[in-house]
C-alpha cells in the first residue's frame, strides 16, 4: 500500500543571502532585513507546523472491525 499524501508539508525556510547580496547602498530595507522578517514568519510557520503534525498524531486512528 503505498504511503499517504502528506497535505500539509512543512513551510520551505528563506534562502540566506549571502554577504555579497548586499549592494551597501544602506537600502531600507536591505536584503538582510528582509531575510530576517522572512526568518522570523519562517519560525512561527515552522512552530504552528509542528503543533498541527502532534496534534495530527495525538488523534485516535479509527479501527475497522
Amino acid at each position: 500500500m503505498p504511503a499517504p499524501i502528506d497535505h500539509d508539508p512543512p513551510p520551505t525556510p528563506p534562502i540566506e543571502p549571502q554577504l555579497e547580496d548586499c549592494c551597501q547602498s544602506g537600502c531600507d530595507p536591505c536584503i538582510f532585513d528582509i531575510y530576517q522578517d522572512a526568518l522570523e514568519r519562517y519560525r512561527v510557520a515552522l512552530q504552528e507546523w509542528q503543533a498541527r503534525r502532534e496534534a495530527s498524531m495525538a488523534k485516535p486512528t479509527k479501527r475497522a472491525g
